[in-house]
């Protein structure tokens, strides 16, 4: 389980517009963002908030990825749906997605299954995890982030 202070795990994922792998951004700080599914009310409302406050991070010197196990062009469909102006990262075999921890058992009206645990990391310049949130809930989440990130600016 990641914790503030661990390196981060590499990555090199496909995006619509390309690949992003974290030691292509060394020298900017990284909101890594799993997500379980695209266009779902909880994911748009989230994907919704950090495109709105893109500029702002950007200010900050940081970059946000939102990950999940949705393909391409599924991505590729959410961002055009909604204009989002963030990157989002395709990890159909999840190997990401487990390197964070984000894979986890759920629960749903008794049924255990697994899936992705909503969950952010905040890793620095360096590539060093700054801050970890799980089980996030949307609302006040990415101004806790934007926090975060001012205080490592």
């Amino acid at each position: 389980m990641l914790q503030p202070g661990d390196k981060a795990p590499d990555f090199d994922l496909p995006t619509d517009t390309g690949r992003v792998s974290l030691s292509a951004l060394k020298g900017k700080n990284v909101v890594l963002y799993f997500y379980p599914k695209d266009d779902t009310a909880g994911c748009t409302s989230e994907a919704l908030q950090f495109s709105s406050e893109v500029e702002e991070f950007q200010k900050l010197g940081a970059v946000i990825i939102g990950v999940s196990k949705d393909s391409v062009a599924s991505h590729a469909k959410f961002r055009a749906k909604h204009d989002l102006t963030i990157e989002l990262a395709a990890d159909p075999m999840g190997d990401i997605v487990e390197a964070y921890g984000a894979w986890v058992e759920k629960s749903m009206y008794g049924r255990k299954y697994m899936g992705i645990d909503r969950s952010t990391f905040l890793i620095d310049r360096e590539g060093v995890v700054r801050e970890v949130w799980r089980k996030v809930k949307v609302p006040g989440h990415i101004k806790a982030v934007m926090n975060a990130a001012k205080a490592i600016k």
